[in-house]
């Protein structure tokens, strides 16, 4: 299993640096969500072709759904 040290240990150094798991930092990822953008511009003798502007949503199913409320009595009347 990898470790990368990307998280802060202490809010009072934030340069201080403590491995985290490649795991960990996958569960939190995905709990909360990241979104990723690029740009990528396709151009000859500096003329600008094309250009693509990139955004993509990384999360869980479970981070983006709205949470399921709870079903309400029917009351049947005779």
């Amino acid at each position: 299993m990898g470790v990368t040290s990307l998280v802060p240990s202490s809010a009072d150094d934030p340069l201080t640096y403590r491995p985290v798991a490649l795991v960990d930092l996958l569960d939190r990822v995905l709990a909360t969500g990241v979104v990723i953008t690029g740009d990528i511009t396709i151009a000859i003798a500096d003329v600008d072709l094309v250009r693509i502007s990139l955004r993509a949503l990384i999360a869980s199913v479970g981070a983006l759904a709205p949470p399921e409320l709870e079903p309400a009595e029917v009351e049947v009347q005779p």
